[in-house]
């Protein structure tokens, strides 16, 4: 294959390289299928035949355990230049299939469309959305407001925090000011739909989130990432 321009051709710093020590194929083909797998509607086969058209020979479990192995670090360094977000926030839950079995995706996101966080849960009750709203919290500041539907787990989970808060957030229950958040699942769920069913929980939970990251930094979350850099510029940034 010949140079892409869109990838970089450079030294990882030691940490990064440290994870990427056994793997064998050139820096700028692993970071380039690490990217088109998070960023577009692709499986893993899909890559596999794109990169032997490229005459790059890439097995798509080889793709796979690259991801597994960059996304955190790409997450990571992400939620360090993560721009702040709003302190109304829209929250709702979506499905994703692992193992044949529904397990919910808790999301959030401010009155302008910027994402404020999320969690992969093995269940959809009250336990699940109050260690999302702590995290979202722990993550992004204190809300003034949460914005809700009407399951009765999300409004118990806030109820419980705000039992011990000094200055409770204040909680709405409208599912015309939702439809932000509703439609935010679908960038989402337009990636994992040809992904052909999840098989490892801890594997899903890694993977969407790079999904997340790289969705984030095409809505502008990437503080200093704008200018003339083009959104794979961007995201490479986070680790090179």
């Amino acid at each position: 294959m010949g140079k892409t321009s869109e990838t970089p051709r450079t030294t990882l710093p030691s940490g990064i390289a440290t994870v990427l020590k056994r793997l064998h194929h050139p820096l700028d083909i692993i970071l380039l299928c690490v990217r088109w797998y998070v960023a577009y509607s692709l499986s893993l086969r899909d890559l596999e035949e794109m990169m032997a058209e490229r005459g790059v020979e890439v097995d798509h479990s080889s793709v796979h355990r690259w991801v597994i192995k960059l996304v955190p670090l790409f997450e990571k360094a992400f939620r360090r230049h993560k721009r702040p977000v709003g302190r109304s926030w829209r929250m709702d839950e979506t499905y994703i299939k692992v193992k044949g079995q529904w397990k919910y995706l808790y999301r959030a996101v401010d009155k302008e469309g910027n994402t404020v966080d999320f969690l992969l849960r093995a269940r959809r009750d009250k336990t699940a959305a109050r260690h999302y709203f702590e995290k979202a919290i722990d993550g992004n500041g204190e809300p003034g407001t949460i914005t809700v539907d009407k399951n009765v787990a999300n409004l118990a989970a806030l109820d419980a925090l705000n039992i011990v808060r000094t200055t409770p957030i204040k909680v709405r229950q409208n599912k015309y000011l939702n439809n932000i958040i509703e439609q935010d699942h679908r960038a989402i769920k337009r990636i994992v739909r040809p992904m052909m069913g999840f098989k490892d929980f801890w594997c899903t939970r890694i993977i969407l989130s790079g999904i997340e990251v790289m969705h984030m930094i095409r809505k502008g979350q990437l503080n200093n990432g704008g200018g003339t850099r083009t959104v794979a510029e961007q995201f490479y940034s986070l680790v090179i």
